[in-house]
Parts: C-alpha cells; structure tokens; sequence
C-alpha cells in the first residue's frame, strides 16, 4: 500500500473515530481532535519508518516503540499527551477499523462463497465470537483500570 493510500484510510478512520467517539463518551469532537491527531501522528510515523527503515520491521512495532517512548512519564510533553489521548475512546478507534476489515472482506465475497456454504457459517461464528470476546476482554480489563 502506498503511503498516500494509507493517510487517506487513516484520516478516513480518524473522521469516522472523531464521529463514534462523541456518541460513545462523555467528550466532544473539539476535545477528541488533540488525540486523535495524535494517534494519526503516530501511525504515520511508524507507517513511514516501516517502509524506508532497512530491517523489514512492521509498522506496528515502530508505532507502539514511538507511542512508549513519547508518553513515558519522564519525557517532556509527555503529560499534555497523556491527557489528550485520554479523551479518545478505545472502543470508538474499533468500530471504524472493524467496518473497514468488513469491507474488505465483503470485495472478495464471490471467492469466500465459492469455498462451499459450510466455510460462511464458520467465519460468520468466528467472526461474531472473535468481537464478542474482544468486547468482553476490552470491557472487563478497562473497568478494571478504571478508565470506563
């Protein structure tokens, strides 16, 4: 994927989150913006060092080494950060990525069909036990931190 596809999917994403997260938490768009910027910021960066960076070390490595290293506690700035990236919901970033991993699948829709209707039920199970467990554990470990 070209760098410009991916910063037009992650402005995409950044909208659609902006959007859920005003529906989902007690915070508004204005105040959601510093921290999604933020993310958006981060996954650039990690996307960019990923694909000009000798190694072949994924994008997700660099973006949660950068994210780590930014929001240390010691680091300076690393408080008004802390406090931006509050403001965002974990479960609102979900949603648009999820509808996007839908989308996607749903392109080669002919091809997964074409596997027999036995392999539909079977994702369409994995597919809803995959988001039930993921929302389970989110919720279970978030209340637990109290973050929700």
């Amino acid at each position: 994927m070209k760098i410009k596809d991916t910063l037009i999917v992650l402005f995409i994403v950044g909208a659609m989150s902006l959007v859920a997260n005003a529906i989902g938490t007690k915070y508004t768009i204005v105040e959601a913006i510093p921290g999604l910027l933020f993310l958006i910021f981060l996954a650039i960066a990690g996307v960019v060092l990923a694909k000009y960076l000798p190694g072949r070390i994924p994008a997700v490595a660099y973006i949660v080494t950068l994210g780590c290293i930014l929001t240390y506690p010691t680091m300076p700035g690393s408080d008004v950060i802390n406090e931006a990236v509050k403001k965002v919901g974990f479960l609102q970033l979900c949603t648009p990525i999820l509808a996007y991993a839908g989308i996607a699948i749903g392109k080669d829709l002919d091809a997964f069909a074409k596997s027999g209707w036995r392999i539909v039920v079977v994702a369409c199970v994995v597919f809803t036990g995959t988001y039930i467990g993921s929302a389970i554990i989110a919720q279970t470990i978030l209340k637990a931190l109290g973050q929700i």
